[in-house]
């Protein structure tokens, strides 16, 4: 695996709070590459700044399901606690309309849940739960569904 490779995937799994493995393909080597191994890892922002102007992004798209992903991301890195997100949620919803900002606020709070409920269980949300929950999104199952 060259440096660049190893680099983006360092950072995707950083940016997902996943485990992501290398993958065969184009579209994940182009993703990798440059999008986490150049991209995310450009000096001038910090991880923090990059997040929220990617929900900032999400919201405005209606990227629902990616916005709970990254959410998750969020508290399991630590870079911005639920009172932080339910404030970026609040100031998007004067810029993106009522309607999708109200949906990332919707999102915090179902993230929020999610964790308190399996943290509360002793079955606390691990690394491979977020890409589970992307597989989800992307092709209906997750990685354990036959």
């Amino acid at each position: 695996m060259d440096e660049l490779r190893r680099k983006g995937l360092e950072k995707m799994n950083e940016v997902y709070a996943w485990e992501m493995p290398d993958m065969p393909g184009e579209f994940f080597a182009l993703t990798v590459d440059h999008l986490f191994g150049t991209i995310w890892t450009r000096p001038g922002l910090s991880m923090r700044d990059r997040r929220m102007m990617l929900l900032g992004v999400l919201a405005a798209l209606n990227q629902e399901e990616l916005i709970e992903v990254q959410i998750n991301a969020v508290l399991q890195n630590e870079e911005l606690t639920r009172e932080e997100l339910r404030e970026v949620a609040i100031f998007l919803t004067h810029y993106v309309g009522f309607p999708l900002g109200s949906k990332l606020d919707g999102a915090v709070k179902r993230v929020v849940a999610k964790r308190k409920k399996a943290a509360e269980s002793g079955a606390a949300r691990d690394n491979k739960d977020n890409v589970n929950d992307a597989v989800k999104m992307h092709v209906g199952r997750t990685l354990h569904d036959k």
